[in-house]
């Protein structure tokens, strides 16, 4: 991922995977007192406790997705293909077992050893420490194809084998000797659980029957059925219950009473997939469920029938999400819609935040009644939706249009579920047409009225609080082809649609006139508005988007870059950028006011929908075919990050999905060489030689240098000092205003209480360098010196100049040509003015007397009243231009 270093967007973490296909594994930590599960999810694996399902760790990930998983006390056991790895501490990988031809599907930790079988049929026994192979068993597909593995408990150096042909086969591994073999019920084995009794074992089957058997004496003890297919996992209850729980591929849970031997109760839609791993805690009334639905689930069994209720859950989309939005001011919840049809809401904080609005459904009660499998009153997927917070607590705040349905539904955030209303125009209240259906919805940012769009070209206005129709934009229809977008500006002004015929127009909010209409150059595919800026990005059929400014109502930019569909867009908070995400895996950053592309990288899966957080730290990205929603980090808020314009040949590169843990950025700074645009711009000393540049040198250094008597009048003390009673020690320094501590020599001398007048008339560092300037004509150190200096030194320094301050006429020559040697430059140039004036101001009568010094004073004259006069008309130029633009109509 070598461009994470230097991109706009660095991968962060995903949200909303918490289970895969793979069964989990319950670990117990003998020094923690406490069980803990680990989940593969993706490429990695996660650690939650069982106490709290609160998240404890997040492996490193594997170069591919996990396809089986186990675990003993110390380690965690996952494989990909034919790989298998070892992770330690629940993070890094410590092992890695290379020799299968084929992919493993089964894993059994079996002390010093890890066991493995691949769909080849070849068992192979590992050492774990060293990563030998212990042993290689090859079985006959034909006879006997491995499909279920067991060490039975007590059972020393023994598994059991389960296979497709319904023989099972017990083996010694150490002496490597088939034991027994059992002829089977003639069914495929698909699972093999012990029970709390030594030698009994329970044995799934594909048709659905559980043969609860004695493998010391090969009898069967108990024989059930279930009518949902092949049993997927079994798992018996170990705290004073006799009970037996067995999982379907419909997602149903069977429970059994072993001492009654029959059906106790049925958990149905316990997942919405199938139970893909089950385990009750040892001694607890829990039972942990995992499935592909992307759920994980603690179910307690404490109420009266036996059966179980939801303790805790950790759940997402079991479909990909289409469309998501931040919701809100924060940052903190995006909302998301999937193809399950679920509206869920996930934290970037913490995932306890993280809530499920539910499915969407014609009629609640009816659906609530007749279960998920059966439900015929399901909503199809949402596809678009907007949400606004203000008065969310008071109605609902959420609108949605569904997948080819003519009616729109409410949501309301703060209760979880859906709304109270069905928005339709009122012509369809008693029949629902097929071909018609809505296709965009935009709801007003006080969060009262919402504007939806149908694909007949009709737009309509909605009160959120009650659901009453409060008409449509046009006689009839706002435009001639399918609405594909609506938008509705930040005052309740105007509402902007646009139709698939090729045109945007602007009506009045309120009154529902059409203000203006503007011809696009093709059908638009989606709109986006941001409304703080008054900005409209458009995409369109082509591959290209254009920016309208909706004040003027011009499209200000086009850009072109994209080969396939445009996904969606999103602005970052300040409007500056406009990140589009398209068919053709770019996800790519516009620069709006410059109209360049700052930032492109691919994805492995398109991005299907994009949204950039309120508080600009984010942007999350949801894929084709991802159950995850990816957060990628702004970088230009914690580093330095190039913004200028990408060349024309760029070619960008693929980033990986970010992993659940969030990602370390790449040091830049390490041992790669920075790259050339990145090196920081220095401003020179002087744009231009004709230029006039100012010091950087704040006003207190030089403006106050003409009244600085009437300010030493007005900080003059009332009452004289008081001499403190005992000083405190302090170090003594230099005067100045950079604090330079006396060096001890200099110390030493000033101890001496005889004062020595040749001290008195030594001349002071800037004389010394203002007589030195005047031979060499070089100027710069005693104007650096000069700068150093507060203003009570600066006019005790000038005063010093003059003959009788211990100067002389050519020191004060010397100073003159430092001022004009400035002006020259044009550099410092409000320093030159203030010390001339200073320097005036305080020896007028010497310069008045001396010839040498008038003839410098003329030159400077005529250099000050050029640079004034060219000085003067540009100042009159700007402000009239100014002037003009404030009182003009434009």
């Amino acid at each position: 991922m070598a461009r994470e270093g230097v991109g706009l967007f660095a991968a962060f973490r995903v949200l909303g995977r918490f289970s895969g296909h793979v069964p989990h594994v319950l670990r117990y930590h003998g020094r923690h007192r406490e069980f803990y599960l680990a989940v593969a999810v993706g490429r990695s694996v996660h650690t939650y406790n069982v106490k709290k399902l609160g998240i404890v760790a997040v492996s490193n990930t594997l170069p591919q997705d996990i396809t089986c998983l186990a675990a003993d006390r110390m380690l965690i056991f996952a494989s990909y293909d034919n790989i298998l790895h070892a992770f330690a501490r629940n993070k890094e990988v410590v092992h890695t077992y290379e020799g299968h031809k084929a992919k493993i599907h089964l894993l059994q930790p079996f002390g010093d050893h890890v066991i493995s079988v691949d769909v080849d049929n070849v068992l192979v026994v590992w050492n774990i420490q060293s990563e030998e192979e212990y042993l290689q068993i090859d079985f006959d597909k034909a006879t006997f194809a491995v499909s279920a593995l067991l060490h039975p408990s007590t059972y020393l150096n023994k598994i059991l084998l389960g296979s497709e042909q319904g023989t099972l086969q017990l083996w010694n591994i150490r002496s490597n000797k088939l034991l027994y073999s059992f002829p089977g019920w003639g069914l495929a084995v698909t699972t093999l659980e012990q029970a709390p009794a030594v030698d009994v074992v329970a044995v799934g089957l594909v048709s659905g029957h559980i043969i609860v058997h004695n493998i010391k004496f090969d009898e069967t003890l108990m024989k059930f059925q279930q009518d949902w297919g092949p049993i997927t996992a079994i798992s018996f209850r170990t705290d004073g219950h006799p009970v037996m729980a067995a999982g379907s591929p419909v997602g149903h849970i069977a429970l059994w009473d072993l001492e009654e031997k029959k059906l106790m109760c049925q958990m149905q839609d316990a997942h919405s997939t199938a139970i893909a791993g089950m385990t009750f805690v040892p001694g607890e009334p829990l039972l942990i469920t995992n499935g592909a639905d992307n759920a994980l689930r603690v179910w307690i069994f404490d109420g009266p029938g036996g059966t179980g209720r939801v303790l805790r859950s950790r759940m997402g989309h079991s479909a990909p999400p289409t469309k998501i939005r931040y919701h809100g001011q924060n940052g903190e919840q995006i909302l998301s819609a999937g193809q399950d049809g679920t509206l869920q809401s996930f934290s970037t904080v913490h995932e306890k935040f993280n809530k499920s609005l539910g499915r969407g459904s014609i009629n609640k009660k009816k659906s609530k009644k007749k279960g998920l499998k059966l439900d015929t009153m399901a909503l199809p997927p949402v596809t678009a939706f907007a949400s606004e917070v203000a008065h969310q607590s008071d109605w609902d705040g959420i609108v949605a249009c569904h997948q080819g349905y003519i009616t729109c539904t409410t949501w309301n955030y703060q209760k979880t579920s859906m709304g109270a209303h069905k928005l339709r125009p009122e012509e369809f209240s008693k029949h629902k047409p097929i071909d018609i259906y809505a296709t965009a919805v935009d709801i007003t940012s006080c969060g009262n009225f919402a504007v939806i769009g149908m694909s007949t070209g009709q737009v309509d206005v909605y009160n959120m609080q009650s659901g009453i129709h409060r008409g449509h934009y046009g006689k009839e229809t706002a435009h001639e082809g399918a609405i594909r977008g609506v938008a509705v500006d930040g005052l309740n002004q105007l509402v902007i649609t646009a139709g698939s015929e090729g045109l945007i127009k602007f009506w009045k909010f309120k009154m529902k006139d059409l203000v203006h209409s503007t011809e696009l150059s093709s059908s638009p595919s989606g709109i986006l508005l941001h409304r703080d800026s008054g900005i409209l990005g458009i995409a369109f059929d082509d591959f290209t988007i254009s920016v309208l400014d909706i004040e003027t109502r011009k499209i200000v930019r086009t850009f072109s870059g994209h080969h396939g569909r445009i996904n969606d867009m999103t602005f970052s908070p300040d409007g500056r950028w406009l990140i589009t995400s398209s068919m053709d895996c770019s996800i790519k950053t516009w620069d709006l006011p410059s109209g360049c592309l700052i930032d492109c990288f691919l994805v492995d899966s398109a991005a299907v929908s994009l949204t950039m957080s309120p508080t600009g730290d984010f942007l999350a990205s949801a894929h084709v075919d991802d159950l995850g929603i990816y957060l990628w980090s702004n970088r230009s808020l914690y580093s330095l990050v190039s913004l200028r314009p990408l060349p024309a040949d760029y070619e960008p590169s693929l980033v990986t999905l970010p992993s659940t843990c969030p990602m370390q950025d790449v040091d830049v700074s390490g041992d790669e060489e920075p790259c050339d645009e990145m090196i920081e711009y220095v401003s020179p000393e002087q744009l231009g030689e004709q230029l006039v540049t100012l010091s950087l040198l704040p006003e207190s250094r030089w403006k106050n240098l003409l009244n600085l008597d009437i300010i030493k009048k007005k900080n003059k003390p009332r009452e004289p000092p008081k001499v403190p009673k005992s000083a405190p020690f302090f170090i003594p320094t230099l005067p100045g205003l950079i604090p330079r501590y006396i060096p001890p020599e200099e110390e030493n001398d000033t101890q001496s209480k005889v004062v020595n007048l040749g001290i008195l008339a030594q001349k002071s560092d800037f004389c010394i360098h203002l007589e030195e300037a005047l031979s060499g004509n070089e100027y710069k150190a005693p104007l650096d010196l000069l700068k150093s200096l507060g203003p009570s030194n600066i006019e005790v320094e000038l005063r010093t100049l003059a003959p009788e301050g211990g100067g002389s006429v050519e020191v004060m020559l010397s100073f003159l040509r430092m001022i004009g040697m400035m002006l020259n430059k044009k550099h410092n140039f409000e320093l030159a003015q203030a010390y001339l004036a200073l320097f005036l101001k305080l020896h007028l009568k010497i310069l008045s007397s001396e010839p040498k010094l008038l003839e410098e004073l003329s030159k400077l004259l005529m250099q000050l009243e050029e640079t004034w006069v060219h000085l003067r008309s540009l100042f009159n130029q700007s402000l009239c231009v100014l002037t003009y633009m404030k009182s003009a109509l434009l």
